[in-house]
């Protein structure tokens, strides 16, 4: 039996930016690989669609919807999609995220910090809001966010990562507070907490930096998406029905592991 089998799963920034398999379009072809229905949502729907006819080929079932989440109106018709669409609800995944926009609190533009916050954060919440009344009346669901090491161990080093680091940061508030308000009512809330993995969203960082990044991993070996991917199923299936407020480090340990002088 498939881990996901019988299993609505929505996925937020599902389709890759650029050449290569992101987080999200990993995570989507691994819940329809393990039985999930998915909707794949990207701001334009030539990316989700794209990746929808890659999984359909696989054998699997999805369905593409354009929407920017960061909009109320726009969550909600995500969610009304998926009911009418598949009859249900059991899994959000929110992976949108937009990095750049660097700036230190004395140098950061307040348009740029109001926009990563409203991509990163607000979308996730607008997500929840509409996503959890649907999951309760399913009897209950899972709803995975996605942080970044950034917001739980900072980056020296750069220009600023302020308004990034902040938007990721509060990911973990709001998996626990979810997890809080709704652990007795049958929705679980965990975060996976991504580290230096190579996918499109870095691609451009060009090779001499992502050998830097890998080189900075304890493990010294370079994550992929679809270690990411892999977390997420288990995070999404009955396997971890008894699992929630988790903060999952996907990242080689770089956050557990500490170099110590010789």
């Amino acid at each position: 039996m498939p881990r996901l089998a019988g299993k609505v799963a929505i996925i937020t920034g599902a389709a890759s930016r650029g050449a290569g398999v992101g987080n999200g379009a990993a995570t989507a072809i691994l819940f329809a690989r393990e039985g999930a229905q998915v909707v794949l949502v990207n701001r334009t729907a030539e990316r989700a669609e794209t990746l929808a006819r890659e999984i359909g080929e696989q054998g699997g079932e999805a369905a593409a919807f354009a929407a920017d989440v960061s909009k109320p109106e726009q969550a909600e018709a995500m969610v009304s999609f998926a009911i009418e669409r598949f009859g249900k609800l059991d899994i959000l995944h929110n992976n949108v995220g937009v990095g750049g926009r660097g700036g230190t609190p004395a140098t950061l533009d307040i348009a740029d910090w109001n926009f990563v916050l409203e991509t990163n954060l607000t979308s996730a919440m607008l997500c929840c809001r509409y996503a959890i009344p649907r999951m309760l009346e399913a009897g209950g669901g899972s709803i995975i966010n996605v942080s970044s090491s950034v917001g739980a161990i900072g980056m020296a080093g750069s220009a600023g990562a302020t308004a990034y680091a902040a938007s990721k940061a509060g990911m973990g508030g709001l998996t626990l507070s979810i997890a809080a308000d709704y652990a007795a009512k049958g929705i679980r809330a965990n975060c996976l907490v991504v580290g230096t993995v190579n996918t499109p969203m870095v691609a451009r960082l060009g090779p001499d930096a992502l050998e830097r990044r890998r080189q900075m991993v304890p493990m010294q070996t370079e994550g992929t998406a679809w270690d990411v991917g892999y977390a997420a199923v288990y995070l999404a299936s009955d396997e971890s029905r008894w699992v929630t407020g988790l903060m999952l480090p996907i990242d080689g340990g770089l956050a557990a592991i500490r170099a110590w002088p010789r």
